[in-house]
């Protein structure tokens, strides 16, 4: 058997993303517990137990904003890889390639300063931020995929009269689902810290306790948040390594 059911007890101590999902739990459900331990460790503070705002809700906003960036950034860039890919979209590889760098090179801050007097406050900014922010390994992997298939197997795939569409659903995207699933995962963890800094913009997000506590000079706010973010990225990484185990099966079969 396969996956989490069919692990022994002490493989399930051991497992990365068991461990991983435990943390993050106990961390979203069990933080107010760890308010003595805040209060010993700083004594000096009032607070020292953010409490403006459930953890948990935050935790699932903050998936929510770092869902609907990754979605729409391996949509767009995926699309736009396979479309570059193909003999009628080449020519727009270059065009493609320097967009996509430029908006991982561009700040996610400076597009939340230059989205913001034109949207608004909120989580529309931060998405487009984030998305553009995660386009660019999902461009990359998604090309360096395709382009890795063996043209051997594109020809034997033709020779038993597949079409374009046959071929590429059928060969192409199974073949590099490994290479693109690592895009992914690396636009996704990318995003899981960079979605924090959409608080600053009114975005509801697990950012909110780190920035309450760097303009209020409270350590503890900041350690939360954080601890809960590092969290997140585990999981989501460890979750993502299944996942790649998976479709390089999948691949080879």
């Amino acid at each position: 058997m396969n996956g989490a059911a069919g692990m022994a007890p002490r493989d399930l101590l051991t497992d990365r993303l068991m461990l991983g999902l435990a943390a993050l739990v106990a961390l979203v459900l069990g933080m107010p517990a760890l308010k003595p331990l805040f209060a010993t460790l700083y004594p000096t503070l009032d607070r020292p137990l953010y409490e403006a705002e459930s953890f948990l809700r935050l935790t699932l906003d903050h998936m929510a904003l770092v869902g609907l960036s990754s979605l729409a950034a391996i949509l767009l860039g995926g699309g736009a890889g396979i479309a570059v890919t193909r003999p009628w979209g080449r020519e727009f590889r270059g065009l493609l390639e320097t967009l996509a760098t430029m908006g991982q090179t561009f700040p996610p801050v400076a597009v939340l300063a230059l989205a913001v007097p034109v949207i608004g406050f909120g989580a529309e900014p931060a998405l487009i931020a984030l998305t553009l922010y995660a386009l660019l390994p999902v461009v990359e992997n998604t090309i360096a995929g395709l382009e890795g298939v063996p043209a051997a197997v594109l020809d034997s795939a033709r020779g038993l009269g597949m079409g374009p569409l046959e071929v590429l659903f059928r060969v192409e995207l199974p073949l590099a689902a490994p290479v693109i699933l690592a895009g992914v995962r690396t636009a996704v963890v990318i995003n899981v810290g960079t979605a924090a800094i959409a608080s600053t913009v009114g975005a509801k997000t697990l950012g909110l306790p780190i920035i309450v506590g760097l303009n209020g000079s409270n350590q503890a706010y900041v350690i939360q948040g954080a601890l809960i973010v590092a969290a997140l990225a585990v999981v989501i990484d460890a979750a993502f390594d299944r996942l790649a185990r998976w479709a390089t099966r999948w691949s080879q079969s």
